[in-house]
């Protein structure tokens, strides 16, 4: 492992949980998210829901990379869609600072990696779209979660060329997947990574060689995953330690 001072800081963006019945207005996040950083050899920062580019700008300044979280669903009402009774939608506090984080990332070339809604949001904030509900939106599709909120898992196919082939070689890998919604448009600014056998978008990367951005369907960071998921973010810690010096050095310049 580098010495700590060579280790990226890498922030990580948190859930946001309003008042409700004998519990108090709170930020949280799943450990795993730090734990598997940690592990590759970062150190995890984690930040609050911040909704003002003038609160969060220092912040990033001092960062050397993002990850996006997995969480709740995306507010169709904010991608100009109706409604569905299976979404359940998160704090718009959280998606406001999340579509705020998504933009500065991008306009920054942060290397980003955004896990399941992290994901998506990637897409959505950058001009893609997204399916709602799959069982509807693609009633042909293979299972994508289990109904009874198990671990469901399915294969994802390596589209050659890509970043995902070179990290896992060509081929598949089974991952873990819990989502109902997916990637029906992707933003013109990525390309798809890797595919499930439905033909679904499980994975993206950034067109721009300038900026290292991975988006996965899958969750790295869920107890019981797979080895092969240290890979990836071995990739991700390592693009955001080539990184470290250039954007600081951008930042003060």
């Amino acid at each position: 492992m580098p010495a700590i001072k060579d280790r990226p800081l890498i922030g990580i963006n948190t859930d946001y949980r309003a008042v409700a019945k004998g519990r108090a207005t709170h930020s949280q996040l799943s450990s795993g998210y730090y734990d598997i950083l940690l592990t590759a050899g970062a150190l995890p920062v984690i930040l609050p829901p911040f909704t003002k580019e003038l609160d969060l700008a220092p912040i990033l300044d001092r960062l050397d990379g993002i990850m996006l979280t997995g969480g709740d669903d995306m507010d169709p009402r904010k991608m100009n869609l109706a409604p569905h009774p299976s979404i359940n939608v998160m704090n718009e506090r959280r998606e406001n600072a999340d579509r705020l984080l998504c933009k500065l990332v991008q306009m920054r070339k942060m290397p980003t990696m955004g896990i399941g809604v992290g994901m998506q949001e990637l897409n959505v904030v950058n001009g893609g779209g997204l399916y709602l509900h799959l069982p509807e939106d693609l009633p042909r599709c293979i299972p994508h979660r289990d109904p009874q909120g198990g671990v469901h898992r399915h294969t994802v196919i390596m589209e050659p060329g890509t970043r995902m082939e070179e990290i896992y070689g060509p081929g598949e890998i089974r991952v873990n997947s819990y989502h109902h919604m997916g990637i029906r448009k992707l933003a013109p600014i990525f390309r798809q990574s890797a595919i499930a056998p439905d033909g679904l978008i499980e994975a993206f990367e950034g067109k721009d060689p300038s900026w290292w951005v991975t988006g996965i369907q899958w969750h790295p960071e869920a107890e019981g995953t797979i080895s092969l998921d240290t890979q990836l973010i071995e990739a991700f810690v390592a693009a955001c330690s080539v990184t470290k010096g250039s954007l600081h050095l951008a930042k003060a310049s």
